[in-house]
């Protein structure tokens, strides 16, 4: 899933500072004998800034030979649509692990990294997590993770401890938490619909579970076909996500139609509600509000077996080369110290993420503890609103639908989108 974009206000002046400066140098230095190889380098988290920052002025002592410039820009997808007509592919790119990057590598943007080394180093699910997304004809990997987020219920341990709550494994014991908290008078969630976004970790969640296997391969192979009698549909087959995600919202306090992701920051952080319908790129903002607060995270526990439950994860940042780049060999390089083990476990120390490594280390965060076992035991899904493309109104839909609306239309509304899509196109948005 796409960070919000209140992260994307973070880190304005120095990440002008690091603009400048790759405008200033052009795009790469020639490699000749003796030379400086210089990479432009395209990083698209404004809040990583200094952390990338940081990793390159250690490179650059431990490779005299190159010199690496940090373009940082406030919105990456246009950025690199505006070079791509260019033609200035960068050489090095970290870019969210969206679906714009899966159509990035359909279109041949990205370098070929299928029997390199470094895919060995990877954890096997976010490998399948970026291959889902897409990747150019007849090969396999055209990017590599570094850091993966991770979409999960947020709590207050207070609250849970006050309560006598423990932290549910099944859809039943979920909403028996709910029904305790309500009693009580706590509202269970935060909801904050007037950001329409928000309600999409929930959607993710819930019919990423739930979905059938291989969904949306079976939906592209209905192309205009969707609707209610096809195979597979929104409409035949998601039906209980809307009704789970429905009656989570039923727990939320009685305002949520009126409130933003900045107020359910701030309102959770105050103790407001016992959890949040979030991802954990949620959790520096909350703590930013109340540094004393006691977090945990459990992924959503969509059914009634525990075993079956599977943590929402996307490649928060992917790493790849510019197929076009004439300096293969010094981008490489980069990227390998970048996905270098100190690195990684420095970076998503940092960035309160997990390690794409399949070696790594537990992220030493106490708040992402319960989570940790997913990514041991790759018990992972992908983002699916990485799926469905862009040109479908996906999180205005959702959001009608939970203000009010019959999750019957809305599934209708979902099916009808993608079926007009698939008539104008054959290729994979």
């Amino acid at each position: 899933m796409t960070m919000p974009r209140p992260f994307r206000r973070a880190a304005t002046a120095v990440m002008a500072t690091v603009l400048i400066g790759g405008v200033l140098s052009g795009c790469a230095g020639s490699g000749g004998d003796g030379e400086v190889v210089t990479l432009d380098f395209f990083q698209f988290k404004p809040e990583a800034v200094q952390d990338f920052a940081d990793i390159i002025d250690d490179f650059e002592a431990e490779n005299p030979d190159i010199r690496v410039v940090q373009n940082a820009v406030p919105d990456a997808d246009t950025a690199i649509r505006t070079l791509l007509v260019k033609d200035k592919v960068p050489d090095v790119l970290t870019l969210n692990g969206s679906g714009n990057f899966g159509r990035l590598a359909q279109a041949g943007v990205f370098h070929d990294f299928t029997g390199d080394p470094l895919v060995d180093e990877q954890n096997p699910a976010v490998l399948e997590i970026l291959d889902a997304l897409g990747t150019y004809e007849g090969e396999e990997i055209n990017g590599l993770g570094m850091a993966n987020n991770a979409d999960g219920i947020i709590y207050n341990k207070q609250i849970f401890a006050e309560q006598g709550l423990t932290v549910p494994t099944t859809w039943d014991e979920l909403i028996a938490v709910c029904e305790k908290l309500e009693a009580a008078g706590i509202p269970a969630f935060y909801g904050t619909l007037t950001d329409a976004w928000t309600a999409i970790p929930a959607w993710n969640a819930l019919g990423g579970q739930l979905q059938p296997e291989d969904f949306f391969d079976r939906m592209r192979e209905e192309g205009g076909d969707v609707g209610p009698d096809a195979e597979v549909s929104f409409s035949k087959d998601y039906p209980e996500a809307m009704d789970k995600l429905q009656q989570l919202y039923s727990f939320a306090q009685d305002d949520y139609r009126s409130r933003g992701y900045e107020d359910g920051n701030l309102a959770f952080a105050n103790g407001e509600s016992a959890m949040y319908l979030q991802g954990i790129w949620t959790i520096n903002p909350i703590l930013a509000n109340n540094p004393d607060i006691e977090l945990g995270v459990f992924p959503y526990p969509a059914g009634d077996d525990p075993a079956d439950v599977r943590l929402t994860s996307g490649v928060d940042v992917a790493v790849t080369i510019g197929r076009t780049t004439p300096h293969l060999e010094e981008a490489r390089r980069f990227v390998e110290y970048l996905l270098s083990p100190e690195v990684v476990d420095a970076f998503v120390e940092s960035q309160v993420m997990f390690s794409t490594l399949a070696d790594a280390a537990p992220n030493p965060n106490p708040v992402l503890a319960e989570l940790v076992p997913y990514f041991e035991e790759g018990r992972l899904i992908g983002f699916i609103d990485h799926q469905i493309p862009p040109s479908i109104p996906l999180q205005p839909i959702v959001q009608e639908f939970l203000l009010g609306g019959s999750p019957e239309a809305a599934l209708r509304e979902l099916d009808n989108e993608w079926r007009k899509v698939a008539l104008r196109t054959t290729v994979r948005e």
